[in-house]
């Protein structure tokens, strides 16, 4: 079993760093940083920066997406608030804390940089998804990149489109089901531990099992209906949580700015000589984690998006890159700052002490979280403890669904409900990890695995996105939908715009 988490360690070490086994192959850091912040920029400048320019009306859009629009399973509202619940989970509250423990406060830096550029791939992946989506004859509509791989760039692709698929199933496995569950027993032990209380791990698991069953058994309406009610709710109490910790930290505030941008650029590690090493790990903390969080560009949320009741691709993916902004610069961004100003005395081995949760050796991944809670506020255990579990909770559920998206692909509408038992298998399994690291580095594989086959697909659909754009944009044309539907197009479509980006 050591060998095998070795092995994961080296792996992870490579893709994410550009190290193997501690000897620097590529020069800064892995190819999966250079793939997602090289997409990302790519398609900022090409839609000439629309993700900023485009952020406030897209919220109009979403609030006015409470409604169907068109064809679809679910509404543009739930169709993101399913997307949130698989982006807002345990990579904001332990993937926060890890990416500080691994690469300190300027890593929080390098969280912003991928979403800002995440939200361009958000867009572009999302507005694909709906635009090549199929109707099977069900009735029930499946999107994602799997489909806009077949259908956009033509069955000599499905190669690929497989090589995802397996990717996204190994992913929801590790990072979908297992962390999250993991996460929330962890929460749920330190918490009853902290009143007397033993609650065995099992225990957490049978309750967690059993409430994921009984919203996935109902298939992508019952996950988008709880969704819609759950994550506006979480989302907001949570910021009201860390807000308040903030208020009372005041003073503490700026100088958690200074230290972040700091770090981030090496100029406090300067003074010790090792500012080249800070920096890196910063970036592969900051990146990794950033990339488990909000998800951008690893092809999941545009599964989810793929079922919105809408016509307008353009639309749904603006209010899909809405997912990133509020995953990392809001949602992440509060559980940050509230590690970074909470001062106490946090234990860390040998019976030494910190001041600082995030610089303990004896904590890690959400017990840091936890710890700065605790002592930044009255009863904060219990309040990360409920947070932790509605996010693990939504998350398992979200990714549930991705998963059952890929495995019927994969073998046909038939298993998608043999498969949501299995499932709950994966969930209860999950509580009972012990080797926490090696969870969230097998994690950072998975999400490769995820990643390169859809970076690749966007990169050679990028010009059906910047086409599709500029269309409606200058025109108020929508391209024609894969399944033939009117769009309110006055024209065939430019052949050109479903070619193989040459630029």
């Amino acid at each position: 079993m050591d060998a095998i988490f070795d092995l994961i360690f080296t792996i992870s070490d490579f893709l994410w760093g550009g190290q193997w086994n501690g000897t620097r192959i590529i020069p800064v850091s892995g190819p999966i940083t250079y793939m997602l912040l090289g997409t990302g920029l790519y398609f900022m400048v090409r839609l000439g920066f629309r993700p900023l320019r485009r952020l406030f009306p897209a919220f109009g859009e979403l609030w006015a997406g409470r409604k169907s629009t068109g064809e679809g399973e679910i509404t543009p509202w739930q169709a993101l608030s399913t997307a949130l619940s698989g982006q807002v989970g345990t990579g904001n509250l332990a993937g926060v804390a890890t990416a500080l423990t691994l690469g300190g406060p300027g890593a929080i830096f390098w969280m912003w940089v991928t979403a800002i550029f995440g939200m361009a791939a958000a867009y572009a992946e999302s507005s694909l998804a709906v635009r090549y989506r199929e109707k099977h004859p069900d009735g029930h509509y499946h999107g994602g990149p799997m489909y806009y791989i077949r259908n956009g760039l033509g069955k000599g692709w499905g190669w690929l489109a497989i090589l995802f698929c397996a990717g996204t199933v190994l992913s929801a496995i590790a990072t979908g089901g297992m962390i999250q569950a993991n996460s929330v027993t962890q929460s749920a032990v330190e918490a009853g531990a902290s009143m007397g209380v033993t609650i065995p791990t099992w225990a957490v698991g049978l309750v967690l099992s059993a409430l994921v069953f009984i919203v996935i058994i109902g298939g992508i309406k019952s996950i988008g209906s709880i969704a819609g009610k759950i994550i506006p709710f979480m989302a907001l109490a949570y910021v009201g949580a860390a807000v308040f910790v903030l208020v009372t930290h005041l003073d503490h505030i700026p100088g958690a700015f200074g230290t972040i941008f700091s770090h981030a650029f090496g100029i406090e590690q300067a003074v010790g000589g090792a500012a080249g090493y800070g920096v890196l790990a910063a970036i592969r903390a900051g990146v990794a984690r950033g990339l488990f969080s909000n998800e951008a560009g690893q092809g999941s949320a545009p599964i989810a998006h793929a079922a919105a009741q809408t016509k307008n691709p353009v639309k749904q993916g603006e209010i899909a890159m809405l997912g990133v902004f509020i995953d990392t610069m809001v949602i992440c961004t509060m559980t940050a700052l509230v590690i970074l100003v909470v001062e106490g005395s946090f234990p860390s081995g040998d019976g030494a002490t910190v001041a600082y949760a995030w610089q303990s050796t004896s904590l890690e991944a959400s017990a840091v979280t936890t710890a700065a809670y605790a002592e930044g506020m009255f009863a904060g255990a219990w309040v990360i403890l409920a947070a932790q579990a509605l996010f693990a909770f939504t998350t398992i559920i979200g990714w549930s669904y991705y998963a059952e998206q890929c495995i019927t692909y994969l073998a046909g509408d038939w298993i998608a409900k043999p498969f949501r038992f299995a499932w709950v298998g994966v969930a209860f399994v999950g509580t009972l990890i012990l080797n926490v690291e090696g969870l969230w580095r097998f994690g950072d594989i998975a999400n490769s695995a995820m990643l390169i086959p859809n970076v690749i697909a966007l990169i050679l659909l990028s010009g059906a996105v910047i086409s599709m754009t500029k269309r409606f944009d200058k025109t108020g044309e929508l391209p024609p939908n894969f399944n033939g539907d009117d769009w309110g197009t006055t024209g065939p479509a430019d052949p050109a715009e479903d070619a193989p980006a040459k630029d």
